[in-house]
Parts: structure tokens; C-alpha cells; sequence
């Protein structure tokens, strides 16, 4: 050993002697620590209670709306009453080696402390039905280390003191099974009407997977789809640990279970309180909710929502007489907060002939024309203008038939052809943007999404909040007719965008929440984004505004139109008539609505204005009482510079101007306002003349490179052998009427440049004109200020210099003459 290798040695035992000192030091105060928690006397097990109950009020904090916890039902079973279908359920979702383990698993310990470190925080707990029962009776939900350990060293200490059964015993005795309901034995009562003894494989499947999250998996809420994949799961984990048969999993899994219908409890606004307790559950926990007393005030404004529901059941009620229509519901947004005022998820949240607990609010439906305006803001985004004109003409857009509508080769089935129709059946020719929108017209609006793009549509909707339509390559060009699902309430916060000038706020049910030592936990902060141009949403208001636009469609005094009022409306309806939707506007209030079955069986074959539109209208008059009356600001002048075909000029992209009078060609001295801008004849579609890709860019060379030109071609030019349509070429004439020569002449008699006034002193002007054409009138100036106009014959006037004058100041006077065909000149002295 050399000399520097034992001097190490030397130095490194008392270092070692040290350290291990200190660690044992260390670890006797951990042992004293834990040596020193009790447990409680076992009857706090059998005694426990719903501490502090959780209370969700309206917007005023006044109105309570819920009681989360109030008059909790809790019935205890001794184990041997239990189906043992249950038992082996519970344990086999929750903790399948319950009966092997002492308490706890240092495995899952582990996993949930890599996990907590990977995430830095305690995202994971790990936890065995020993500890859960610890820590939902013993200790709180606090998510600390020392609680953790705590939990460890009880659990242990449980499973020496009580048996697997009295353990099991009492978790499922006190697990929350949703809402008010607590313990296997209440929650069989209340779904099933028959004690937990009597319990079917499926039913106790059912049973077992409602703790981890009873109000996602509720039966009565909007995701029984998740609660039917979760009994299957608890099914498929009882196989696996050899707790039931194949037969018995087989028989269980197709077995049709019959929930009884959920009895009605001291609950205002059902829909709404659901959809606030699961964003509560899903952010806190069911066990905070339960145990923190939280004092939860919504964004709901009860008056408004009282409405909502009385209205929904009058009219769906009606719609299922009329129109095979028995359900609907309604979502009110304040699109300048985001703040959800109303929801109505069904006509009767208790009504079981409907299924109407489930919030078809929150439901992914196709949302028929209504999605129509995102891809015309997409369009206007890239240059096209509300008097961009479109051919509503029979159209094939299938690339694999020809124009008209047949298979190109025998390889293409021929129902792959895609040839749609108008709702009406028929076709109005050329048509301007406002108008196709306004109307609702299926065939421009399929040619307007392809000129915007499904992809760029799909990320205009999901700027403005529309997050369920997922990858751009699933959708065709029927995206533009619905064939996306998305929700109500999504439709109505993303209309919010238009009603808000492009500024996006997401949507949200929360106000303020506060814990019972009056902490706040969350508290409303408007955080709002520019999700669409100011100038583009301003486009779309103005259009869905336009009373005359849609007119044509929907007639006059519609249950879209509001005397006096701003709002901006649109209707849509799916193809199978499974869906009527309306969502309409304020700048101040977004109300979207819809009208359908739960079942999806389709209503009879009418459109969203009969159906949807009478419930929207009656609703929306009594929004309009207590909302401010507000204006849509007007959006910017087309600018003329672009495009003639942008700017409307279906008849060609060539244009001239003309004087209105003479009809010759504009010369610079033809009056502004009586130029008329015209185009040369030469009628094309608009891929003749805009490439989609740089629609303001140069006219394309090749326009046949669009394989959709051909398609789109072949029905305008078929339409134009029926039309009468005169050729419009530019006149070979110029303007004879504005001319120098035939311009006005104007002398100032009186006063004269050597004229001098003092203050208050009258100007008497008296003026000779000469003209080809009668003079129409004069305007007076002094010192470049408008003094007025005379337009009676000898055009003479008179102006007092009254505070226009100081002492020594030369003022400057002019007459403006202009004749009856606007011929202009003018004198100053």
C-alpha cells in the first residue's frame, strides 16, 4: 500500500464513523416520530360524517343552487350481507392483491414517488384499499410527505389491529358513490332499488367503478359510454385474477342493466351543477370537494336560467307534436367574459322518457349550417369580400367523376360522386357571398370552403374555440354542411368570437372559489386572445345582421329579425334531419340553441327556422330586455384596388369605367360620383381568375391545373346557353359631357380684391355665371370654411364677419358652381 493510499484510509474511517453516526441519529428521531401516532379508537369508522359540505351558488353568491353534500345517505352492511360479487369487484379494480398484502405495496409506493418527482409534485398516490380507508377516516387529503409517511405507518398499524373483512368492510361502507350517496349498500338502493346481497355480476361491476370518480361515471351524466367501458374493464380484471368465469364474464358483459331513474333532490339548474361539479372533481378531487367546505359561485345568472328552462319545455314540448322533436337545450354566454349565464341540457333534467339528465349541451353532434361562417371568415382572412360572387349551379366536386356527376372510370363507385343540393332544391345562378351566406346556400358554401381550405377552416373554428374536430385529413368538403361534431357550448362560446369583434374568451362557469377558512382557491381573471381579425368577425356580423340578405330565405318579420336591434343569427340543419341548431348574437350576449332526440331519430324533414328558431326568438326577447342595447361597429370599404373578380364582377375580371350620363368612357374630368365601374363579358368561374393558394396574387396561367375548374366550369357555362346575357364591351366613345369647355363660368362681381370690411360688416357677394347646362347651385367659402349654398337664380348670398375678422386680415372668398350634371368650377377673390 503506498503512502498516499493509507493516508486516505486514515482520513476516511472517522468520516465514516461520522456519517453513520448522524444517519442513525437521524433515523432514531424518524422511529420516535412514528412511534408516536395513534390510532383512533376504531368506532370513528362507523361514526364518520360528511364534515363540511360543498355549496355552489349562482352569480350573485345568493342564489344556492346545490348542496353537494346535504343530507348525505349512508346505510352500513356487516360484510357478510355483501355481495361477495361486489367484494371481488371492488378489490379487483382498486387493489387486486389486497388480500396478500400487509397494508401497503412498496411497489406502487415507489412508482408513485418516480412518478410525483417526474412531475414535481404528488401527482400519484399509490394508495391500497388499507390506506384508503386510513386516509379517507383518519387523516386528510393534504398531499404532503408527512402525511404520506403518516399513511404508511397507520395503514400497517390497521392491518394488525382489524382483519382483510372488517378493512373491506369499511371502505365499502363509506366509499362515495356520487352525489349525496355513501356505501355499497345505499348505492344499490338508489340504482337498482334491491339491497347489495341481491346485486347481479353487472350490477357489482357497475357498483365497483363508480369511487375513482363518481361524477364522471355517473349513469346519469353525459358518460355512460366511459362507465359501460369501465365495467367491462372491472369484468375483464375479475377474469384475469380468477374471481369469476369466462361463462359468468361473457354473460355479464352483453347483460343490459337497467339503472332506476335518479330521483329528484333539492337541485336548481341540474344540468349546470353537473357540468360545475365535474370540473370540480376533475381539478380538486371528489375528496376536497367533500371535506374543505368549498363555497363555489358560478357565473350562472338565475334569472336568465329560469327563463331558459321554462322556455325549453314549452317549446320542446310542442316540437315533439309538430316536428318529432322531443328534446332541447340552450347555453347562454357573455361573449366579453366568457361566463356562461345559462344551461339547459334537456326540456326536464328528471324526465326519464328522454334520458334527461344527459346534457345534450355538452353532447358532440353535427352542427349542420351553422359552422358555415367559419369557413366564410376563413375566405374573407385570405382576401374574398361578402361581394365576391359564387354559381349556385348543380356541381360535381367528386375529382373522380366527371362534371356531370358520373364515374370517369369503372374503378369509382358512383355513390362516391358528390353532387349535393340546396334545402330548397333550387339554384339562384350567381350570388354574392353576403347573400350565400345569409341564405344559407349549400353549393357556394362548398365552393367557398374549398377557395378557404378544410385545413385553414379547421384552424379558424379551433382558434375560436372549437376543440373536438381533430385531424383536417378525416373531413372532406361536407365540413362546410356539418359533418364535424361539436358541442353546444362550444358553438356558442366560438360564436362569441364574432359577437366580440374577434377577441376570444374562453368559456367558463366559475366565478370565485373560496374554502371554509374563506381562502381563495380560484377566482375569475378575464385572459382574452385575438383568435380572428377585427375586421373579418365585423364581416360576418354584418352579414348574419342583414335582415335583407336573408330575406329571400327566411321572409320578412322572421323569427330571426328584432326591430331596432342588432343581432346576428344563424340557423343550420343536418342533412338527416337528426339536428336543428340556431346560434345567435348581441355584442353583448351569445345564445345558442338546439332541437333534436337523444336517440338520434330523425324529426321531420323542416328546416332549423321552424323548428329551432321560435324556442331561440322567444328567448332571445327576453334576454334583449335586460341586456344593454349595442351596435355592431361597421366593417372596413371593400378596397378597390384588388381584384375586380373579389370585388364582384362575376361577368369578368377586365373592367372600365363609364360616365352614368353620356354612357361614353371616364376621362379625368368625369365627375367621381358619376363614374360606374363595368367588365368586359367574359364569364368564367372564379378559378379562372383566382388561384386559392394567392387568391390576391396574379390571374393564373393555367387555370386547368385546379382540378375542381373543370367541375365548376362545366354547370356556368351550361346555365349561360339558357341565359339572355348581353356582351358588355367598353364604348368606343368618350364622356362628351364633362368637358373643359362645357365646364361652368364663373365672375365675382361683387366685392372685389381692393375691398375693405370691418368687423360685423356684411359681404354681399353677387356673382354672373355663364353655362352650357343649368346651374344647379353654388357653395361659399371663406378663408377655406363653408359659409353655405345658394341655389336659386342670381345665386346671390351674404355673409356677416362676425368673430371672422381681426384688424389688417386679408381673407380669401370662393364660389363653388356646379350644373345639373355636376360639371364644377370656381372663382376667388
Amino acid at each position: 500500500m503506498t503512502h498516499k493510499k493509507h493516508k486516505l484510509l486514515k482520513w476516511l474511517k472517522p468520516a465514516a464513523i461520522i456519517i453513520l453516526g448522524l444517519l442513525l441519529v437521524f433515523a432514531s428521531i424518524i422511529i420516535f416520530w412514528i412511534a408516536s401516532f395513534k390510532i383512533p379508537d376504531l368506532s370513528s369508522f362507523e361514526n364518520r360524517k360528511v364534515t363540511q359540505s360543498t355549496k355552489i351558488y349562482d352569480r350573485t353568491g345568493e342564489v344556492l343552487l346545490y348542496d353537494v353534500y346535504e343530507g348525505a345517505n349512508r346505510v352500513t352492511v356487516p360484510i357478510n350481507q355483501i355481495s361477495y360479487y361486489v367484494k371481488n369487484a371492488t378489490v379487483a379494480i382498486e387493489d387486486e392483491t389486497f388480500y396478500q398484502h400487509h397494508g401497503i405495496k412498496i411497489t406502487s409506493i415507489i412508482r408513485a414517488i418516480l412518478a410525483n418527482i417526474g412531475a414535481f409534485g404528488y401527482s400519484q398516490g399509490g394508495s391500497t384499499i388499507t390506506q384508503q380507508v386510513v386516509k379517507n377516516s383518519i387523516l386528510t387529503t393534504e398531499k404532503s410527505i408527512t402525511r404520506k409517511i403518516k399513511e404508511v405507518v397507520l395503514s400497517l398499524e390497521l392491518e394488525r389491529v382489524l382483519s382483510k373483512e372488517q378493512i373491506l368492510e369499511i371502505y365499502l361502507n363509506e366509499s362515495p358513490y356520487g352525489g349525496n350517496i355513501y356505501g355499497v349498500e345505499q348505492a344499490s338502493q338508489k340504482f337498482f332499488n334491491k339491497s347489495v346481497a341481491d346485486l347481479s355480476l353487472a350490477e357489482s361491476a357497475y357498483i365497483a367503478a363508480l369511487p375513482q370518480a363518481p361524477t364522471l361515471y355517473s349513469p346519469y351524466g353525459n358518460n355512460r359510454d366511459k362507465l359501460d367501458a369501465r365495467k367491462n374493464l372491472v369484468l375483464s380484471k375479475m377474469l384475469q385474477l380468477g374471481f369469476i368465469k369466462q361463462t359468468e364474464y361473457d354473460a355479464a358483459k352483453t347483460e343490459k342493466v337497467v339503472f332506476k331513474p335518479q330521483e329528484k333532490t333539492g337541485i336548481l339548474a341540474p344540468h349546470f351543477v353537473t357540468f360545475i361539479k365535474q370540473y370540480l372533481e376533475d381539478k380538486y378531487g371528489s375528496a376536497v370537494i367533500q371535506e374543505k367546505g368549498l363555497k363555489v359561485v358560478t357565473t350562472l345568472d338565475y334569472n336568465l336560467q329560469l327563463k331558459a328552462e321554462e322556455i325549453v319545455k314549452k317549446y320542446a314540448l310542442e316540437n315533439k307534436v309538430k316536428f318529432n322533436a322531443e328534446n332541447a337545450a340552450l347555453v347562454a354566454i357573455d361573449p366579453k367574459t366568457g361566463q356562461i349565464l345559462a344551461m339547459v341540457g334537456s326540456r326536464d333534467y328528471f324526465d326519464k322518457e328522454i334520458d334527461g339528465n344527459f346534457n345534450v349541451a355538452l353532447a358532440h353532434r353535427q352542427p349542420g349550417s351553422t359552422f358555415k361562417p367559419f369557413a366564410y371568415a376563413t375566405a374573407f382572412n385570405k382576401g374574398y369580400t361578402p361581394d365576391t360572387v359564387l354559381f349556385d349551379l348543380p356541381t360535381e366536386f367528386q375529382s373522380t367523376c366527371d362534371p356531370t356527376g358520373k364515374p370517369i372510370s369503372t374503378e369509382t363507385d358512383p355513390k362516391d360522386c358528390y353532387m349535393p343540393e340546396n334545402y330548397d332544391g333550387k339554384y339562384l345562378g350567381p350570388i354574392s357571398l353576403r347573400y350565400a351566406l345569409a341564405q344559407s346556400r349549400n353549393i357556394p358554401s362548398i365552393e367557398t370552403l374549398y377557395l378557404a381550405g378544410v385545413s385553414d377552416t379547421i384552424r379558424t373554428a379551433q382558434s375560436m374555440g372549437i376543440s373536438s374536430l381533430g385531424d383536417a385529413n378525416q373531413y372532406g368538403l361536407t365540413l362546410v354542411l356539418g359533418g364535424g361534431e361539436v358541442s353546444l357550448l362550444e358553438m356558442t362560446s366560438a360564436y362569441g368570437v364574432f359577437a366580440n369583434s374577434g377577441i376570444r374568451n374562453n368559456e367558463t362557469g366559475i366565478l370565485k372559489i373560496e374554502d371554509s377558512a374563506g381562502n381563495i382557491l380560484e377566482s375569475f381573471s378575464g385572459q382574452s386572445i385575438e383568435a380572428l381579425s377585427e375586421n373579418t368577425s365585423l364581416l360576418i356580423s354584418d352579414i348574419l345582421n342583414d335582415d335583407t340578405a336573408r330575406q329571400p330565405a327566411y321572409g320578412t318579420n322572421s323569427n330571426l329579425y328584432f326591430p331596432g336591434r342588432d343581432v346576428a343569427v344563424k340557423t343550420g340543419t343536418t342533412n338527416d334531419y337528426k339536428d336543428a341548431w340556431i346560434i345567435g348574437y348581441t355584442p353583448s350576449i351569445v345564445v345558442g340553441a338546439w332541437a333534436g332526440n337523444n336517440s338520434n331519430k330523425p324529426m321531420d324533414h323542416k328546416v332549423a327556422g321552424q323548428i329551432i328558431a321560435p324556442l331561440w326568438n322567444a328567448y332571445m326577447k327576453e334576454v334583449l330586455k335586460v341586456v344593454p342595447t349595442e351596435y355592431f361597429k361597421k366593417p372596413l370599404e371593400t378596397d378597390q384596388s384588388i381584384k375586380p373578380v373579389l370585388r364582384g364582377f362575376w361577368q369578368g375580371n377586365d373592367t372600365y369605367f363609364i360616365d352614368k350620363i353620356s354612357g361614353g368612357l371616364a376621362t379625368e374630368f368625369t365627375p367621381e360620383e358619376l363614374k360606374q365601374e363595368k367588365s368586359v363579358t367574359n364569364i368564367h368561374s372564379i378559378l379562372n381568375w383566382v388561384d386559392k393558394k394567392d387568391p390576391l396574387g396574379p390571374v393564373p396561367a393555367n387555370p386547368d391545373n385546379d382540378f375542381q375548374f373543370s367541375h365548376w366550369e362545366y354547370p356556368i357555362q351550361e346555365w349561360l346557353k339558357t341565359q339572355n346575357i348581353a356582351t358588355a364591351t367598353p364604348p368606343t366613345t368618350f364622356d362628351t359631357v364633362h368637358t373643359i369647355q362645357n365646364k361652368p363660368v364663373v365672375e365675382m362681381l361683387e366685392p372685389n380684391n381692393s375691398r375693405l370690411y370691418k368687423n360685423n360688416e356684411n359681404i354681399n357677394i353677387n356673382v354672373k355665371v355663364t353655362s352650357v347646362y343649368p346651374v344647379s347651385k353654388i357653395d361659399f367659402y371663406l378663408d377655406g370654411e363653408y359659409k353655405g349654398t345658394s341655389n336659386i337664380t342670381p345665386f346671390n348670398f351674404s355673409i356677416n364677419l362676425k368673430n371672422d375678422t381681426t384688424s389688417d386680415k386679408i381673407l380669401e372668398l370662393k364660389a363653388v358652381v356646379y350644373d345639373n350634371v355636376l360639371n364644377r368650377t370656381e372663382s376667388v377673390v
